[in-house]
């Protein structure tokens, strides 16, 4: 079985999707139709019913944000340091 290709779905067609599924169309019945994957599908479900969002950034948990925020403030250390490292390299052939 080869690797299905990625394909990217607009917010309004995830919508229309998980109204079929509220409004009684089987999770079989949508998956098969519409050749989606479960995993896919109820991960439109799961944000629809708790943010009804579908973008990344407004689903991640506290932890997730901090994490991140963290990542991005490590880096930002990193390059002020090499930046000091470097400064302190020209003004030591001074």
């Amino acid at each position: 079985m080869g690797k299905r290709e990625r394909r990217s779905f607009t917010d309004e067609f995830k919508r229309q999707m998980v109204q079929l599924y509220e409004n009684g169309k089987t999770r079989a019945d949508i998956l098969k139709e519409y050749d989606l994957s479960a995993s896919a599908f109820d991960r439109w479900v799961k944000q629809s019913r708790t943010t009804g969002s579908f973008k990344e950034k407004d689903n991640r948990t506290e932890e997730q944000n901090e994490l991140l925020a963290l990542r991005k403030e490590i880096q930002r250390l990193k390059m002020e340091n090499d930046i000091l490292k470097q400064a302190a390299l020209i003004f030591g052939r001074k």
